[in-house]
């Protein structure tokens, strides 16, 4: 039996908190599945530690093996019940930043009115996050930081979204190497897992670098629609369908949604281990 490294985003693809329903049993199945020995699960994620700690224990996650957070800025190796920091990737990422800190770099910033500071437990050493009002022309601004940033030796991967609730603008500022994919590559080497041992499975915009990369990958079946398009053709150009599967539904009679389209998914590039999904499902009551 191969080992897996399976990788995941958390919201709208592992947690059901989209508006598409959830298969009965799937993050049960999921749970039990991961379980095995043979499998080294991956959360790759936004979420800082705080955010990911209520969503494992509000939605009864499996607890995972690494942890890539804060939009790919810090990996955690999870040994027992701790979270141990892996230092390795701090120093595969701070050259970017030409050695600088979170701190170093607001400084260097403070001159720029229209963004404001995060709070303290947003930050980390090497995610900078801003609050940016939704009337500033945000295109323009990255680009703004982003020359000021050059102009100090400083290459960086600069992220905008927006929070609806709060109706505000976010600006991570993070080093250039740190993202999804290139976390994924650092576990996947310096724990010795083969490429094609290696599965991520995501639904959105933040997920596509490493969707379109060489990784096999799975979009859910509850995936946006427009990145599921983007990803097809970007497949068809660079010759890569084989490293791209898109969930269906109707594996085991669930719907391809969340935690289902990421089992699908694994069976479509690993069938070896539908053994283990089959007696994760018979393990579980139907009632």
């Amino acid at each position: 039996m191969k080992k897996l490294l399976l990788c995941t985003d958390l919201d709208r693809t592992l947690i059901p908190n989209g508006l598409q329903p959830e298969s009965k049993s799937a993050r049960e199945i999921f749970n039990m599945f991961t379980s095995h020995d043979e499998v080294t699960l991956v959360y790759v994620t936004g979420r800082d530690k705080l955010l990911i700690q209520q969503a494992i224990n509000n939605y009864k996650l499996p607890k995972p093996d690494f942890i890539i957070a804060d939009v790919g800025s810090t990996i955690y190796q999870i040994v027992n019940n701790d979270w141990v920091h892996l230092e390795k990737w701090d120093s595969e990422i701070s050259s970017d930043w030409n050695s600088k800190s979170n701190q170093d770099l607001q400084e260097i910033l403070h001159d720029f009115n229209d963004i404001r500071v995060q709070e303290y437990s947003k930050q980390n050493k090497y995610k900078l996050s801003y609050y940016v009002p939704l009337h500033v022309e945000h295109v323009a601004l990255i680009d703004e930081i982003n020359s000021y940033l050059k102009n100090n030796d400083i290459n960086a991967n600069i992220i905008w979204s927006v929070d609806i609730a709060a109706d505000l603008g976010l600006l991570d500022i993070l080093p250039a190497s740190a993202n999804k994919k290139h976390a994924i590559e650092f576990i996947r080497k310096l724990f010795d897992f083969d490429l094609k041992e290696t599965i991520f499975a995501g639904d959105s915009g933040n997920d596509i670098a490493v969707i379109n990369s060489s990784v096999n990958s799975i979009l859910v079946a509850n995936a946006e629609k427009d990145i599921i398009s983007s990803a097809i053709d970007h497949a068809k150009k660079n010759n890569q369908l084989n490293s791209l599967y898109i969930a269906k539904g109707d594996f085991l009679g669930m719907n391809g949604n969340y935690s289902a389209g990421v089992l699908e998914g694994v069976v479509h590039y690993m069938p070896d281990f539908k053994q283990f999904i089959m007696l994760s499902k018979n393990g579980i009551s139907d009632e």
